[in-house]
């Protein structure tokens, strides 16, 4: 009997679109365990030598120019990718992408970036006759997501499914699932274990998130290292920017009983579940993430575009904060230390509203797909 494979592919312009491939990958295994899976990031794949410096020439426009990429963002906002663009990432991945298509034998391919859902599109156009699923990871619908080869979009929300239609996709095409993320998210872990294991102390804890885009040398870290820390634990997650984390190291601020730095880890997880407060960069993956585990946010700084989106989206919820001054900071560590019990209480309240979430729907869709085409075959 044949075995079924999906394909899953994203691109590494921020980490939150290839962790929901993986993600779905994990909570695909976790409900068909015969179905096979493999995650690509389709540009670092096919030229790893090129893919870092665009990654990293991207990272860098949207730090020194913002106002131009929330130009470019807001200009084309309704537009999908034109003929041109879609023609020139046709030209460059093309051959390879066929070559991957050809060995792997996808039953489905599903795509967490618009790059490579623009290019599975045209190749459909050509005649590919593999369902291509589109899996929106963000609490917005840029344009440059719709094609009208995609056979099914997954989507965080009602709004961002109206903004689908209003572009003109069938409302079957469009199933609300919510940003797929690792099922690990989803599981209540013994608190006391993860203190144990990462060596944090029993008191109220903040979680500083988004290293590998530079934010730990702004003045809101300051902010905190200057808070009475033999009251406050902080946790600094780095990722995998390894130069800031050892840099900081050396750092005199840094260095308390209280004050832990991390690089990266996949048990983030964790972190969040014995945290109180998240302060981060409203990337769609770590909304979501931290939305999972109700643990309340702050945002920091969104970048242009679809993290101003999601901070919004957050925010109108009363599931996060965007960062307007450092007084945010200030009062919300006044809150931990002095009204500990009603911010536990509050975050109970959240986990209890949010029950009703299934996270495998994302998982499921996709089956779905492969049951219905199964049943074409027959």
């Amino acid at each position: 009997m044949h075995k079924q494979r999906v394909l899953l592919l994203s691109e590494g312009f921020g980490a939150g679109h290839t962790q929901a491939a993986y993600a779905l990958s994990s909570s695909l295994r976790k409900i068909a365990p015969n179905v096979q899976t493999k995650v690509m990031e389709l540009g670092s794949f096919l030229n790893p030598r090129m893919a870092p410096f665009i990654i990293t020439a991207y990272k860098k426009t949207v730090f020194t120019q913002p106002r131009l990429v929330r130009m470019m963002y807001r200009s084309n906002y309704k537009k999908s990718l034109n003929r041109l663009t879609t023609l020139a990432l046709h030209r460059l991945f093309y051959t390879h992408t066929t070559q991957i298509i050809q060995q792997l034998h996808p039953d489905v391919i599903v795509c967490t970036h618009p790059i490579p859902s623009a290019v599975i599109s045209r190749m459909k156009r050509l005649g590919l006759d593999v369902p291509l699923c589109t899996v929106i990871t963000d609490y917005d619908a840029h344009g440059t997501w719709v094609s009208a080869e995609v056979n099914r979009y997954l989507v965080s929300t009602e709004p961002v499914k109206e903004k689908l239609l209003e572009r003109g996709v069938e409302e079957d095409k469009i199933q609300i699932t919510g940003i797929p993320v690792h099922p690990n998210f989803w599981e209540r872990h013994g608190k006391e274990d993860i203190r144990n294991q990462f060596h944090l102390h029993d008191m109220p804890t903040i979680l500083v998130m988004g290293g590998g885009w530079g934010f730990m040398k702004d003045e809101a870290v300051n902010s905190l290292l200057a808070m009475n820390r033999d009251q406050i634990q902080l946790i600094f997650c780095f990722g995998s920017n390894v130069k800031s984390l050892e840099k900081m190291k050396r750092d005199p601020r840094f260095i308390h009983p209280n004050v832990h730095l991390l690089g990266f880890t996949k048990e983030i997880d964790k972190l969040m579940e014995v945290s109180d407060l998240l302060i981060t960069k409203p990337g769609g993956m770590t909304c979501t993430e931290g939305l999972a585990k109700a643990i309340p946010m702050l945002f920091h700084k969104p970048l242009p575009g679809q993290e101003e989106e999601n901070s919004q989206y957050f925010a109108a919820q009363g599931w996060g904060t965007p960062i307007s001054s450092l007084d945010d900071i200030t009062n919300w560590i006044k809150r931990l230390i002095d009204n500990y019990e009603e911010v536990t209480a509050e975050r109970e309240k959240v986990l209890s509203e949010i029950a009703s979430y299934h996270p495998m729907q994302s998982a499921q869709a996709i089956m779905d797909i492969l049951e219905s085409n199964n049943k074409a075959l027959i």
